[in-house]
């Protein structure tokens, strides 16, 4: 039998979490679904400095989510999702465990609902 979750974790699966983790990364990370930007056009909906934007760049690009190019004055972002990937499928083992775990509550509750039946009728 083979345990989930005790492979070998993809490289930086923690920094790739910990990228993910704040809200404001995981909305910059949406916004470069629709394309490359520059970092005025991702701060543009936040209520934060360019700055503190360039500091969730800086994560996100530590992650290996995101790279920068350089492009005259401009330094855009673009999306690199095969790093999410290796996060998805590290996650997607887990999918077989939670299967399994609600086809068990389904059970219980069906074999609940049968005695609750018989009870009434019983009774």
């Amino acid at each position: 039998m083979e345990m989930i979750g005790y492979g070998q974790p993809p490289a930086d699966l923690d920094t790739i979490f910990a990228a993910l983790a704040d809200p404001t990364r995981r909305a910059i990370l949406s916004r470069l679904m629709e394309g490359e930007a520059s970092v005025t056009e991702i701060a543009a909906p936040f209520a934060i400095s360019q700055p503190a934007i360039s500091r969730h760049l800086k994560v996100l690009e530590l992650a290996g989510l995101i790279e920068r190019g350089i492009d005259e004055q401009r330094r855009p972002a673009r999306l690199k999702a095969e790093r999410m990937a290796a996060a998805a499928a590290w996650l997607e083992e887990f999918r077989a465990f939670w299967g399994a775990s609600f086809d068990q509550l389904d059970d219980v509750l069906a074999d609940m609902k049968l005695e609750t039946g018989r009870d009434s009728k019983n009774g």
